[in-house]
């Protein structure tokens, strides 16, 4: 029997395989180690970096159009500045490493990779692949307790990435909602829609067992904008699906127990009555507003929140969070970060980086939108740009609440390299190709 016919599928997708690669690697159970360190799934994204580079070098084509460089390269003006301030120089260098690989190196490596929309595709159902294998996971750690510890009981959701990176499932199910209901929203086979709705509906239940209001919150506002901007009929469709889902989920199943019940009404509580998290969170807040007037133009340094913490943070600030169960032992975890990306970005890196890598965002959000608005009036790709957008809309809402670190923090730039191509996939230095 011939093997020809394989061969041409995987020189078909052989350059985006890489960055599936890195997708397919957090699936793997977390290594000991504090939060924020890089794993094999960093390591197989700077791989990809390089591979990349090869391949441009080889078929000497411009890697990206002036356009598509400036809306991709902004952030490093912020990260150069803020890196020369730094104290001493290497934290300064290391941070800036971290930063280009989640906002420049990766997204701009996975915009040259993925060729069309079958590549994009492609690693869309890989997002909604380790969605599921995640999610599986943490159902299991619910129904079992063995997952992290939650009001002394270890029912918690966390997948592979452990008590140390609770934040890390709930990053994963969520962007696995957002590409699958982008999937199912668009104008593929029949088939393929329904099987990816089914995908969306399954992934609210281990979403709901993580107990992470964040996720929980961007989520809910990047579905709604989904199917807002995918047209009313399928918004109406949509929206009926997940009420009958969520009547399934919460009395078919019992998934409404107490403890959700209370976590979901805490969200309307973190003004009246916050509880420590909550209190950290603000202090951590107003201890980096602090630190941005101290150095409005250029913020104390990359990485140097941690080091003027104490100085700027009231005493309402508590020595930690713990963390327990899911396979590891207790541990007191420290405040290392303000929980906020924007509020982050402008203590350590000023007005400078936080404008370079806000506008950066910003000029991918209106190029999206202006390739969805094309789909829409009849365009191909419906489904592709409504992933795109709804990627960065999650990303960007959460980031009201969470910052990077932790080993899913790569997945945050494989999301920006694909919202990347839908809004700049024309602009790409080689052609991208409708199918």
């Amino acid at each position: 029997m011939s093997h020809a016919l394989p061969l041409p599928r995987v020189r078909r997708f052989s350059p985006v395989l890489p960055v599936v690669a890195v997708v397919a690697l957090l699936a793997l159970p977390a290594g000991p180690g504090g939060r924020g360190g890089a794993g094999p799934a960093d390591a197989v994204s700077a791989l990809a970096v390089g591979y990349c580079a090869v391949r441009l070098l080889r078929e000497r084509r411009r890697p990206l159009s002036r356009t598509a460089a400036v809306v991709v390269g902004l952030p490093v003006v912020g990260l150069a500045v803020a890196a020369m301030g730094a104290s001493p120089p290497s934290t300064g260098i290391i941070g800036m490493g971290r930063y280009l690989q989640v906002f420049v190196l990766v997204p701009a490596a996975v915009l040259l990779l993925v060729r069309d929309r079958a590549d994009f595709r492609l690693l869309a159902w890989s997002f909604v692949a380790l969605a599921g294998w995640q999610g599986a996971v943490g159902v299991h750690q619910y129904a079992t307790g063995t997952g992290a510890s939650y009001q002394s009981q270890d029912i918690r959701a966390v997948g592979t990435f452990g008590s140390q990176d609770v934040m890390g499932m709930a990053t994963v199910v969520s962007f696995g909602l957002v590409c699958a209901l982008g999937l199912a929203l668009g104008r593929g086979p029949v088939r393929q829609r329904a099987a990816a709705a089914g995908c969306a509906v399954l992934l609210l239940l281990p979403l709901a067992l993580s107990f992470s209001r964040g996720a929980w919150i961007a989520t809910a506002v990047t579905c709604a904008a989904q199917l807002v901007l995918a047209g009313l009929r399928r918004a109406l469709k949509a929206g009926a699906a997940v009420v009958a889902a969520g009547v399934v989920l919460v009395g078919g199943f019992g998934v409404g127990t107490a403890m959700l019940q209370e976590r979901i009404s805490s969200i309307t509580q973190v003004a009246d009555a916050p509880d420590q998290s909550v209190t950290d969170r603000y202090t951590m807040w107003a201890a980096a507003v602090d630190m941005w007037r101290e150095q409005p133009l250029t913020g104390v340094g990359l990485k140097g929140f941690p080091e003027h913490r104490d100085a700027h943070a009231s005493l309402a600030l508590s020595s930690g969070s713990d963390t327990d169960g899911a396979g590891a032992g207790f541990r007191r975890q420290p405040l290392l970060s303000p929980h906020n990306m924007y509020l982050l970005v402008l203590a350590e890196q000023g007005l400078v980086g936080l404008l370079a890598l806000a506008g950066s965002w910003l000029a991918l959000l209106v190029c999206a939108l202006r390739r969805l608005a094309a789909a829409r009036r009849g365009g191909p790709g419906l489904d592709c740009a409504l992933i795109a957008c709804g990627l960065l809309v999650w990303q960007l809402t959460d980031f009201l609440y969470a910052d990077i670190g932790g080993p899913s923090t790569v997945l945050t730039a494989v999301c920006f390299g694909l919202v990347a191509w839908g809004a700049l996939a024309g602009d790409a230095g080689g052609e991208a190709r409708a199918r």
